[in-house]
């Protein structure tokens, strides 16, 4: 009787570590939703990856930290890393050679920005290092607003010419902010999709990019209200879309009642005030960084016109006096609720 209460408990026990086993097996291969944040470029970044598992997602998490680290560190024109700024302040100073040679990623990214120079006619410009110093300068200080002639002295822009991997040693001052966040967003979008991590959103400081739908359910994004930053004036819907969005609501500062935000335009040296925002859609957050800046310059009307002739891109303006203006298919990405 004993030998057969025994062997009752054995198959108990036994039952129990197999339940054990398989709830393990089970947890660690369950598929769900993993989120991140980290801060890099000035920015909160977040970070959701879908339909897959932990062990799986920290792995590709922690790559996609790198991925920004790494970028944050070679565009960051403020701290010493070996990076965009030691192309003006050490590397030129230290060497002879007519070019210097840079690293490959940053060497790529300075040639997306001088590609989109000609693009953008020259609103679009990476090599306005000296003037947004003169802006930081007075932001940081919060006191006055630099002087035209203060503007014209540091407007001594040199070329950027890139070859073969190197860049011309003769002094450019690059600052890499108005591109950098889409750029990388883009790069850390395609390491996903490679290594089939299909289903994700990223949200690097008003630069949202989404993959494929989750539970067969386009993703929704927020577009904010540039009067109240906790609040939203639009949503949108899609898949495997970037939504890009430029204002002067986020960074600026007041002088005499009169807010001076950090989007310089080339043409006249002082931020642009032709509206509080504008939102681009489209594939390619590396293209939504370009378009939406490009188009914080323009006037409204110009660019709405560039914007209806271009495919696969559409764009809402946000006026300064609180309307909305939408490109001919944006309607097509507005989420309505019944």
């Amino acid at each position: 009787m004993q030998e057969k209460i025994n062997k009752v408990i054995w198959i108990i026990v036994l039952l129990l570590i197999l339940s054990f086993i398989g709830l393990f097996i089970y947890n660690k291969n369950k598929k769900e939703e993993y989120t991140a944040k980290f801060f890099y470029m000035d920015t909160y970044i977040y970070v959701k990856l879908y339909d897959i598992n932990k062990e799986t997602a920290d792995k590709y998490i922690k790559e996609i930290e790198n991925i920004y680290k790494k970028y944050h560190e070679l565009t960051d024109r403020y701290n010493a890393y070996d990076n965009v700024k030691n192309i003006y302040y050490i590397k030129n100073n230290d060497s002879e050679e007519e070019y210097i040679k840079i690293d490959k990623e940053l060497y790529d990214i300075i040639e997306y920005g001088t590609y989109y120079y000609e693009k953008t006619n020259g609103l679009v410009d990476i090599s306005m290092g000296n003037i947004i110093d003169v802006w930081k300068k007075y932001r940081d200080n919060k006191n006055g607003i630099p002087t035209k002639e203060e503007l014209e002295k540091a407007n001594n822009i040199v070329k950027i010419e890139l070859k073969n991997g190197t860049i011309k040693n003769n002094h450019p001052n690059i600052d890499l902010g108005s591109i950098s966040k889409g750029y990388t967003t883009k790069i850390v979008g395609e390491y996903l999709k490679k290594n089939n991590i299909n289903k994700f959103l990223i949200n690097a400081g008003g630069n949202v990019l989404v993959g494929d739908k989750k539970q067969n359910k386009e993703y929704t994004i927020g577009i904010e209200d540039p009067n109240n930053k906790n609040d939203i004036f639009k949503i949108v819907k899609g898949d495997n879309i970037a939504v890009v969005t430029s204002g002067g609501y986020e960074r600026y500062y007041e002088y005499e009642g009169k807010k001076y935000h950090h989007i310089i335009n080339p043409k006249t040296l002082y931020p642009s005030n032709n509206m509080k925002s504008v939102t681009v859609i489209t594939s390619d957050s590396a293209l939504g960084d370009i378009l939406s800046t490009y188009l914080f310059l323009l006037d409204i009307d110009e660019g709405k016109e560039y914007i209806n002739n271009l495919d696969n891109v559409e764009a809402i303006w946000y006026t300064n006096d609180n309307k909305e203006i939408k490109s001919n298919g944006f309607d097509k990405y507005e989420y309505k609720t019944k």
